[in-house]
């Protein structure tokens, strides 16, 4: 396999060169201003993927150049860096799938994650879409909230019996690994029926499989593995899927999942067959694929793929969400005790009609508790960057123009076939432009506010694009939202939850994963220490 990699290596550096002296003469980018290469071997990823934390150096270049400028990427290569909404609405709705991942990306989704739908494209992802819908309708959410509920009110047992156990008294805890473990219960339960026992402990096989992925597995990932990636995408497709065989940490942690992942999910699929009414996605999948037209049923392999997929984007998303949430909650007590009151209102009034819980309704009727959950999304964005090619040649308008090198005003980029592009969320996310002078602050006062200027269109939930948006925003976005409304007024009833008094919280940072992830200096793995004090 060595000499694999040799060759694979040497015909990609050969490629790689080749085209880049063809692509010199027709750089569409040349005249956009943007940051110094930080290197040539790295470009301007080594800012991106090695920043202290999320958004410092995105946001500093979009203080300095607008909302579009031209970035480095490795050996040189230029790439387009885009907040503006105008932008994005044409890249992810108006385009349709003129904007795909790169062919390096596709694969390794390919191999990591399998044929699901994060990974289709195209007509592919049309079909695979139409067939998960049904899964994610309102009424089938809904049968999700006791779900949701019930592992609320354990993880608020298991939070009391920590807290009295406690031979010093203390009353800190680490909520980030808690809530992984929550979410990945409630993730196992309603995606395809299976208990992991994470907030028991329980050591299974599954969860040894998950636990840290995107910790161990894309956190500031060696040099050599951001530059020999680089190269895959000039490799012919017929070889790319040599990619599995790369010997570096990322590819060897995910390599271990997915060889997982293809026992486990045929072993799910048979159990969920077998009884024939589940509420879970999965059971719900399968009915509908069953109903469909043969021609277009989803393949054996493409529905086991989803498994992996639901997991890995119904997970980690929700629970860094959650703990960045209640972050804030503790660092804002008066917004704290706000949706705490409005929470114990409306519990008030379903106990006036008869209910012992609250629904859905319920909360989609709480300004407060979504205002809240909102601001801390944009504040907080868990997928804080997305990477797409273009498919031709074509001309990206802007709602804010952007001036030049030369000193000329454009509202427009054209841009060559090929053309690398990253959307930035974070940066999108803080934009003055679209949320105020106050972007950088947490305020949920503006998502209470009315009347304000009208916004282009982008994102599916508040026009936040932590769902991304158009063709490929996230199936189970609501899903989300959901589940974090019931989570986070349950355990507001029980709880105070404060910064502690030795905590720095400068110490907290916003961790360049794959996704966004929450750790404290000197501390390893998930982490981020709240006080937590029951309310009696």
């Amino acid at each position: 396999m060595p000499s694999t990699y040799v060759w694979a290596f040497s015909a990609a550096v050969l490629t790689f060169f080749l085209l880049q002296k063809a692509r010199r003469s027709r750089r569409s980018l040349k005249d956009l201003p943007g940051p110094p290469s930080s290197s040539f071997w790295l470009g301007n990823y080594k800012d991106i993927l090695y920043q202290d934390q999320v958004g410092d150096v995105e946001f500093k270049w979009m203080r300095e150049y607008g909302s579009a400028w031209r970035i480095s990427a490795c050996m040189g290569e230029d790439y387009l860096m885009l907040t503006d909404p105008k932008a994005l609405q044409y890249i992810l709705h108006t385009s349709g799938y003129r904007f795909p991942k790169r062919a390096d990306n596709v694969e390794m989704i390919r191999l990591f994650l399998g044929q699901g739908l994060v990974w289709a494209h195209g007509e592919t992802h049309q079909r695979q879409r139409k067939i998960m819908n049904p899964a994610f309708t309102a009424p089938q959410l809904r049968s999700f909230l006791g779900v949701f509920q019930q592992h609320g009110l354990k993880l608020a047992q298991k939070w009391k019996d920590e807290l009295d156990s406690s031979s010093s008294g203390a009353s800190v805890l680490n909520i980030a690994p808690w809530f992984s473990r929550l979410t990945l219960d409630i993730i196992g339960l309603s995606g395809f029926d299976f208990d992991f026992g994470a907030l028991d402990d329980d050591d299974n096989e599954v969860s040894q499989a998950y636990k840290g992925l995107m910790v161990d597995g894309t956190l500031y990932p060696s040099k050599f593995d951001v530059i020999f990636k680089s190269f895959w995408q000039y490799v012919p497709s017929d070889i790319l899927h040599l990619m599995r065989f790369l010997p570096t940490k990322s590819y060897r942690r995910f390599r271990s999942y997915t060889l997982f992942m293809r026992k486990f999910a045929p072993e799910v699929f048979r159990k969920n067959a077998s009884q024939g009414d589940g509420k879970d996605v999965v059971s719900v999948l399968q009915r509908a694929n069953s109903a469909e037209d043969p021609a277009k049923r989803l393949h054996p392999y493409e529905l086991y793929d989803q498994i992996s997929t639901i997991l890995l984007a119904g997970h980690d998303t929700t629970s860094y969400t959650l703990t960045w949430l209640f972050w804030e909650l503790a660092k804002n007590p008066s917004w704290q005790t706000k949706v705490r009151e409005e929470v114990v209102a409306a519990r008030a009034t379903a106990a006036a009609r008869g209910d012992d819980d609250l629904s859905a309704a319920d909360f989609d009727k709480m300004p407060i508790l979504n205002a809240v959950l909102k601001e801390s999304m944009r504040v907080h964005p868990i997928v804080w960057y997305l990477a797409r090619i273009a498919e031709n040649d074509d001309v990206i308008p802007l709602a804010f123009p952007v001036t030049t090198k030369t000193g000329e005003t454009i509202s427009a980029i054209p841009i060559s076939k090929g053309q690398g592009i990253q959307i930035s969320i974070s940066a999108y996310n803080r934009m003055p432009e679209i949320w105020g002078k106050d972007a950088h602050e947490f305020n949920p006062e503006r998502f209470l506010e009315t009347g304000g200027a009208k916004q282009t269109s982008v994102g599916v939930f508040s026009n936040l694009l932590n769902f991304s948006g158009g063709l490929r925003a996230c199936i189970g976005w609501r899903f989300s939202i959901l589940e974090q409304q019931a989570l986070t007024a349950m355990l507001l009833e029980k709880f105070e939850f404060s910064v502690p008094q030795e905590s720095a919280i400068n110490d907290v940072k916003r961790k360049p994963s794959l996704v966004m992830v929450p750790i404290v200096e000197n501390q390893p793995g998930l982490s981020l220490f709240l006080e937590v004090k029951p309310i009696q």
